[in-house]
């Protein structure tokens, strides 16, 4: 495992590219729906499916990458030596941002569930502010949501299971609130599960506030 040389320079450098990365997309697709653009920008021609799909890809990178900048957040409150360590799951290769351990279980906890605290904050904004996403021209941000639902089905997969490389979020989690990991699995589906029925449903109220109560939840187990 290779430490940072400065978690704060690695910081303001996972900032930065996430902003420059996801400002310009996000900023044509609001042209595009006619928000913040000129008057006749309906007038431009439509995107190829190269940059569509380009686009896509984009804001699922961008998802990912504030996935990670949510833990490594905390482990920079919380002065964690954060790290970066090579991983693999069922012989795919990854990485993984780890810690120092013998941290207190609430902030390994909170270290541990900032990753979907971002997914779920940011799955909240792109569906309240964009409600009728699924029938708008807006692939970067459709992107960053499949992505942050997608990652959620795959981490309570693992937890369901039980499998996977032991730095997993999930595991970490049950281990700090010293619950089966399949409960934690359960409260990261859930709120995923109701962000697919509020992008393929909009109207579905009961879906909204189910969601947003789970999300909520999820934090306030922080105080356990």
């Amino acid at each position: 495992m290779c430490r940072f040389p400065s978690a704060r320079r690695v910081l303001l450098l996972v900032v930065s590219a996430a902003v420059l990365g996801a400002a310009p997309a996000a900023r044509a697709e609001g042209a595009a729906r006619g928000v913040g653009g000129p008057a006749d920008s309906s007038q431009d021609p439509p995107p190829s499916r190269i940059e569509r799909v380009g686009r896509f890809f984009g804001g699922a990178a961008v998802a990912f990458g504030a996935h990670e900048l949510g833990h490594l957040v905390f482990d920079v409150v919380f002065d964690a030596k954060p790290g970066i360590k090579k991983v693999s799951f069922q012989g795919v290769p990854f990485f993984a941002i780890t810690h120092e351990t013998g941290l207190s279980p609430r902030r390994e906890f909170t270290i541990s569930s900032a990753g979907f605290w971002v997914q779920q904050a940011t799955s909240e904004w792109i569906l309240t502010s964009r409600p009728g996403l699924r029938g708008e021209r807006a692939p970067f941000l459709k992107g960053m949501l499949a992505f942050d639902v997608l990652a959620s089905v795959a981490y309570s997969g693992a937890a369901f299971a039980r499998g996977g490389p032991p730095e997993r979020d999930t595991r970490a989690m049950a281990a700090a609130l010293n619950v089966d990991e399949r409960w934690v699995g359960a409260l990261i589906l859930a709120p995923a599960v109701l962000d697919a029925v509020r992008y393929f449903r909009p109207g579905a109220r009961w879906a909204v506030w189910s969601s947003r109560g789970l999300k909520a939840g999820l934090v306030l187990l922080v105080l356990k």
